[in-house]
């Protein structure tokens, strides 16, 4: 799975792209906790329009970004979820967490 970002006026963008399962959530949180303490961004998108698959994990993933987010002040949500992670994203209720959106996030660098 590969995780690109974007930032532009206290918004950083994070670009998940390819499969996230337990192998893979451990690396992407140590990556993506590099670049939130890099921008200490207000707000953090999580785009998920490149993301074919994604398993609990991806919920636990989510939840832990929400929650860096918030410990510093922020705020996280998910935008642009495809079907299959959206489903699951359904499944988990977290939607009562994490705000889940619909709409169009920026481009990534």
């Amino acid at each position: 799975m590969k995780v690109l970002s974007s930032y532009k006026e206290g918004r950083l963008t994070l670009f998940f792209q390819g499969e996230l399962d337990h192998h893979e959530a451990a690396a992407a949180l140590r990556r993506i906790t590099r670049t939130l303490d890099d921008y200490l961004p207000r707000d953090c998108v999580i785009d998920m329009k490149g993301l074919t698959f994604m398993d609990s994990s991806g919920i636990a993933l989510i939840l832990k970004i929400a929650r860096l987010m918030s410990e510093t002040g922020g705020r996280a949500w998910v935008e642009n979820a495809s079907r299959q992670p959206m489903k699951v994203i359904d499944a988990s209720g977290i939607e009562r967490l994490v705000a889940v959106r619909a709409g169009t996030a920026e481009t990534a660098e």
